[in-house]
């Protein structure tokens, strides 16, 4: 269903939530939207279990701070007292642990758009709908595929290092063999920036220019009821919050 979903309302949608967990500062609603994103990793978007705790790990070690200071040591941060005193907390929660479960819970909103949207589409359609110039949304998917491009050559050179030098390929590797790949991986990437600078000056890409675009799937009515769906949810969870939450 997600996969589906036109990468826009999409978009919105889930910067909408992102802007609830922002301003709502209860325990309640930051949990249950973190487990409600899990469940669409793993349900919808058939993301592995493995994948999505180690997608929660950097997020985790974001908040863990909030937790220790709150859960462990009994204590808590100044800027926590000062978010809860803002937004109006509940006396009975520890500030400290409502953030760290915002953290988790914003981290897996953004995952669940970044899993389930594919990148070219994504530019394709803010270069159509939302007249981002065509300059910069080439230069954001050159960005986007030369990233894992240097992750395969990286691989490439370091199975040909192994092979060489007749021993199995590490896991990790040491620090010698980093060091060494450095400047293959550069003159890689120079490579790289050098072809996408030709293939801009073919396309013509100019600043003002007219342009034509492929056919790009419009928004259809699906997703504009997805849409409605996910902000009537929203707007039901946040009516039914008792007052004084934000």
């Amino acid at each position: 269903m997600l996969r589906g979903f036109h990468p826009l309302p999409k978009l919105a949608l889930c910067l909408a939530w992102i802007v609830a967990s922002l301003i709502v500062f209860r325990l309640s609603f930051q949990v249950g939207l973190f487990v409600a994103a899990t469940l669409l990793l793993l349900l919808d978007a058939r993301v592995p279990p493995r994948r999505v705790l180690l997608l929660m790990v950097p997020f985790a070690l974001f908040g863990f701070g909030f937790l220790t200071t709150s859960v462990l040591f009994r204590a808590e941060s100044g800027f926590a007292l000062q978010m809860a005193r803002e937004q109006g907390a509940a006396p009975d929660v520890a500030p400290g642990l409502v953030l760290f479960f915002r953290v988790l819970a914003c981290g897996m909103v953004s995952a669940v758009f970044a899993l389930t949207t594919d990148p070219g589409q994504f530019v394709r359609a803010l270069m159509q709908h939302l007249r981002l110039p065509a300059p910069l949304g080439f230069a954001l998917m050159q960005s986007m595929h030369l990233v894992p491009d240097l992750r395969a050559e990286m691989l490439q050179l370091r199975m040909a290092r192994a092979i060489r030098l007749g021993r199995p390929l590490r896991r990790v590797p040491a620090p010698g063999e980093a060091f060494a790949l450095a400047i293959p991986l550069l003159a890689y990437a120079i490579r790289r920036a050098t072809r996408a600078a030709l293939s801009f000056e073919a396309r013509g890409l100019q600043p003002g220019r007219a342009r034509t675009h492929l056919p790009q799937p419009p928004i259809r009515r699906r997703d504009w009821v997805l849409l409605g769906v996910g902000g009537g949810v929203l707007a039901l969870v946040l009516a039914v919050l008792p007052p004084g939450f934000a």
